[in-house]
């Protein structure tokens, strides 16, 4: 493509978008850069604090177990308090927690503040999807939800580059440089980002409002749990990459230095093909996009009991990441649709709560299933969950009503901080 093709490609993809938005994409920038926390915590625990890889694995387990809980308990703030202060709370929570964690010592203070880290740095997900929702007209938030994602794996690329660095230098230097850029995010979203909650006042008779959805509203709303839980089955395949994979190229004598090699191609495939495939995919049809990516997860993952070296490896890492890819602004976007704007806070949490919970399980299942039966026997069984997981969007997508569109004169964002009702 030539130079003028990839500038009007690269307009097109950021074109339209309201000036909030880019706001909020920048404030997710600006977080994940500063993320340096989760990509050293394990060797902070066993290399400098000396403690056993199973009091490590532990603690990871709390802070995905922190997750777990606090999502849905955020998505009730980001309905009932907004998605601003919601926000707010959450960032400066994680900032204060994450600076604290840098000074723990003792095993069991370690562990308790990592599993409040966990809860604060994960209550922020669905206020920002939430108020994603309420910015972007129906129709670009595909292409929305894309940019955000392809935000959160540029700045994770960057910060897990920086945070060997900083280990190297000083463990706490990282932790007291993440609470400084979460705290910077929390300024940003303070100063730029205003709230975008629908004015519950002027709800039309008959429509839901924000006390009318509650949790159990949701639990009951059988088509949007079906879809909470495929979610589930395809976050449990992907966090394979984190989990399972490593240990099975260890066992084909393989080093870490190689595992991140492989791995690393995930992030670099994603930084690169994100905006041109979201391009390719923002009119398509939603639940073919939903099969298809669950199929090459599935068998992305599966291909990996034929591989034996470096290179290989990276192929079927090439495969699951075309996959996530696509999966992840399509999936965020079937919830926005079947979320009512009012709720949309409560459907998020549980939304993030499905990803959550896949992180909690995943070792457990790695770990039974690749000690009990071997490695090929795991990569099996995530090409049996992808195909039952393509075939749950086929059954339950079938009679999916089409995607709203916004109205020509209904105005793309909210004018002033008192927002009206967005067009969503």
């Amino acid at each position: 493509m030539s130079v003028a093709g990839l500038r009007k490609a690269a307009h097109e993809t950021v074109a339209g978008l309201p000036r909030e938005f880019w706001w909020l994409w920048t404030s997710t920038l600006v977080n994940r850069l500063g993320a340096f926390v989760a990509t050293f915590m394990a060797l902070y625990l066993t290399m400098d604090r000396g403690y056993s890889a199973s009091y490590a694995g532990l603690v990871a387990a709390l802070h995905g177990l922190g997750g777990v809980v606090s999502s849905l308990g955020a998505g009730v703030m980001t309905d009932r308090l907004g998605r601003r202060p919601t926000m707010l709370i959450a960032q400066l929570s994680t900032a204060v927690s994450v600076a604290v964690l840098g000074f723990m010592v003792h095993p069991v203070a370690i562990a308790g503040v990592a599993f409040v880290v966990g809860m604060a740095s994960n209550a922020s997900r669905p206020a920002v999807q939430a108020m994603m929702a309420d910015i972007v007209r129906p129709e670009d938030r595909v292409r929305a939800f894309s940019l955000n994602y392809w935000a959160i794996n540029l700045g994770f690329a960057v910060s897990s580059a920086g945070a060997g660095f900083i280990a190297e230098y000083s463990y706490r230097a990282g932790f007291l440089g993440e609470a400084a850029m979460t705290l910077g995010c929390a300024v940003l979203v303070f100063l730029k980002v205003p709230e975008s909650r629908p004015d519950t006042v002027r709800a039309p008779a008959g429509t839901r409002t924000p006390d009318d959805v509650r949790l159990s509203t949701v639990l009951r709303d059988g088509r949007f749990m079906g879809v909470v839980g495929l979610s589930f089955l395809v976050a449990l395949i992907f966090q394979q990459g984190y989990v399972g994979l490593p240990v099975a190229m260890g066992a084909d004598g393989l080093s870490s230095s190689d595992f991140g090699t492989a791995i690393a191609v995930n992030g670099v495939l994603i930084v690169v093909l994100q905006i041109p495939v979201t391009r390719f995919i923002q009119h398509r049809d939603p639940r073919r996009l939903l099969i298809i990516s669950s199929v090459l997860a599935g068998y992305g993952f599966g291909l990996t009991a034929f591989a034996g070296s470096v290179g290989v490896y990276a192929l079927t890492v090439c495969v699951w990441t075309l996959a996530e890819i696509v999966n992840a602004p399509t999936q965020t976007g079937i919830v926005v649709q079947l979320s009512p704007a009012h709720g949309r806070g409560r459907y998020q949490g549980m939304y993030t709560m499905s990803w959550s919970a896949a992180a909690l399980v995943a070792p457990l299942m790695s770990g039974v299933v690749i000690d009990r039966y071997g490695a090929d026997w795991l990569w099996g069984t995530c090409a049996v969950i992808g195909t039952v997981a393509a075939l749950g969007y086929w059954l339950l997508m079938r009679k999916l009503p089409e995607p709203e569109r916004s109205q020509a004169q209904a105005p793309a964002v909210p004018a002033t901080p008192a927002v009206a009702e967005p067009a969503a």
